[in-house]
């Protein structure tokens, strides 16, 4: 069973940088598109960047040259590298993993971003 395990998160002033993880725990199945959500207080969650298995990568403009998106398949880990992090991305990061077509979430992870 596919149980995602996510890690890396924390407390950091404005320009700083964090790198989230995120794990398949069982790291047994070909894990196909992986993705990184976020939803902050009284907000919807939203898509931040996702990454298919072959390697191709989508990021949204609000991250885009500050945040970068990468995977080991023979691992079955994804990372989310944040740079020059701004109050705004304060929120709780959330893996996703797709596999035979069935959608499957990290437990979360928060990120705090001070002024």
């Amino acid at each position: 069973q596919v149980q995602l395990v996510e890690s890396g998160g924390g407390l950091v002033q404005a320009g700083g940088s964090l790198r989230l993880a995120c794990s398949d725990s069982d790291n047994r199945f070909p894990l196909s598109t992986m993705a990184w959500y976020r939803q902050a207080p009284g907000k919807q969650r939203e898509l931040v960047a996702s990454i298919t298995r072959g390697g191709s990568s989508y990021s949204t403009d609000s991250v885009k040259g500050r945040f970068a998106i990468s995977r080991d398949n023979a691992k079955n880990t994804m990372w989310l590298q944040m740079n020059s992090l701004e109050p705004e991305d304060t929120a709780v990061y959330y893996c996703n993993a797709k596999y035979l077509g069935s959608d499957y979430w990290g437990q979360g992870t928060q990120v705090t971003v001070s002024s």
